[in-house]
């Protein structure tokens, strides 16, 4: 048994994915993504968001936010558009080839999963959704 704390583990784990992600999509011709770029994502698909939206999604600073997606936008992977909902208001969207690129993230991802073998897989989602599901986990 490991002495490491679990929080240690988790965080280990999530880099692994993290970087292999990011490595496989710039062997298939993407570029090269920073760790924090890669966590916008998942929070792009839809309509969009708002950058304030996102920022508080992302535990970041709106100045902070605003970096990434600007470094977004020059690789032409998203864009900042008017919201229609709003006057002022404007959204963070993936662009065709943002979200092409998110498509082969998925894809990514889909076979970092079966390295892990489909029991430890289906093993590890289940205990991380049980405890995310239970509604303390976000507090």
């Amino acid at each position: 048994m490991s002495d490491q704390p679990l929080a240690l583990l988790l965080l280990r784990a999530s880099r692994w994915f993290d970087r292999r992600l990011l490595d496989r999509l710039e062997e298939l011709g993407w570029p090269r993504l920073t760790s924090a770029q890669s966590l916008v994502f998942p929070h792009l698909g839809g309509d969009g968001i708002s950058p304030a939206a996102l920022a508080r999604a992302l535990g970041a600073t709106r100045q902070s936010t605003q970096e990434l997606v600007a470094g977004l936008v020059r690789l032409g992977l998203a864009e900042v558009v008017d919201d229609p909902a709003t006057k002022r208001g404007r959204l963070v969207v993936l662009t065709s080839r943002g979200r092409d690129l998110a498509s082969a993230a998925r894809g990514v991802l889909g076979d970092l999963e079966a390295e892990l073998g489909a029991t430890r897989g289906a093993q590890l989602r289940d205990l991380l959704e049980s405890v995310l599901d239970d509604g303390t986990a976000g507090r």
